[in-house]
């Protein structure tokens, strides 16, 4: 089935997220309860508390922000194949409203797919959540009310390297690794976004660090086809 997809169908993406405040202090007193009712199995079972429990808020959607999604396609001209990545930053709520133009604008017909790793799970739910919190409408790739399960566009690398073994769980570091694909990880990795956006006030590096992930989940997705991986000189970075 997943040779039949055309590459210059998908929309490769990935997200960077960080806590809504640089630190628990400034939550207000609802917030801080509200986290703490939300993390209170998880801080018990490492005997922390909710202040040094509050670095990780960003995994939720409640608690944390997108400071960065990435997205990357195919395009192909005069029978060459190239791959451009394109990245929407800053200010959540206007990266979230470009980020939906694009998908109305040219990934909105039904043969249309977005990728993630782990996007089920993760990226997707985080994006329409936040969207939601906003008051953006729902572009219809996200908009996942009353579909049945064939008839969401949504590919998952993490998903297809399970096999249906639903228990298990593999990064994208790890499966760059076994694959033979570049590791998109640089000088930075997931846990260090935080202290990256809040400490060092350094976007343009979290925006370094996501497109690289968008491009492995690209080539990873070639490595399923069975197909030769893209060349660095055969990808675009439109923000370059």
């Amino acid at each position: 089935m997943l040779q039949k997809i055309d590459l210059k169908k998908i929309l490769f993406l990935d997200i960077e997220t960080v806590p809504l405040a640089a630190n628990f202090n400034e939550l207000s007193q609802i917030e801080q309860d509200l986290f703490s009712q939300k993390t209170e199995y998880q801080r018990k079972s490492e005997n922390i508390t909710s202040s040094d429990f509050y670095g990780k808020a960003g995994i939720w959607a409640e608690f944390g922000k997108i400071i960065c999604l990435s997205v990357g396609y195919f395009t192909e001209s005069n029978s060459e194949i190239s791959f451009r990545v394109k990245s929407f930053f800053g200010e959540e709520k206007s990266l979230l409203s470009e980020f939906s133009n694009l998908l109305k604008s040219h990934f909105s017909r039904p043969e249309h797919v977005l990728c993630a790793h782990n996007g089920k799970e993760f990226d997707f739910p985080f994006i329409a959540r936040r969207m939601i919190v906003h008051g953006l409408e729902l572009p219809e790739k996200l908009n996942l009310f009353g579909k049945k399960p064939w008839e969401v566009s949504h590919l998952d690398t993490l998903d297809l390297w399970k096999f249906g073994d639903y228990k298990h769980y593999t990064s994208l570091n790890l499966l760059t690794h076994i694959l033979g694909i570049p590791s998109p990880k640089g000088d930075i990795d997931g846990s260090q976004v935080a202290d990256v956006f809040y400490n060092e006030n350094n976007l343009t590096r979290i925006v370094k660090y996501c497109e690289r992930d968008v491009v492995a989940i690209a080539q990873i997705i070639l490595k399923f086809q069975n197909k030769p991986m893209i060349n660095e000189n055969k990808i675009v970075y439109l923000n370059a």
